[in-house]
């Protein structure tokens, strides 16, 4: 994983999008909501986002924007498939 900084206002998902990446919170608030919506979730710090296109490979089904300016730890799918991914199954 990459710890990255995020700038507030910055929406580092966008509903409709191919999804390339997931993010675990560090610090920060994110709001998650759909096109034309209010904020229907806020995200806090040890809460994630980004793996429902990811483990279903699927378009992003949310939008996520930064609140705050925060920092995140992010991998790419590739990474995403190899260890996180197997945690979804029903074994």
């Amino acid at each position: 994983m990459r710890r990255e900084e995020i700038p507030g206002g910055e929406a580092p998902i966008v509903q409709g999008e191919e999804g390339d990446r997931f993010y675990v919170i560090l610090n920060g608030l994110f709001a998650v909501s759909n096109f034309g919506t209010l904020p229907r979730r806020m995200l806090r710090p040890g809460d994630y986002f980004g793996e429902v296109a990811l483990a279903m490979n699927v378009p992003r089904t949310a939008n996520v924007r930064a609140l705050t300016a925060a920092t995140v730890a992010s991998c790419d799918k590739d990474t995403f498939d190899e260890l996180i991914r197997p945690l979804f199954a029903d074994d």
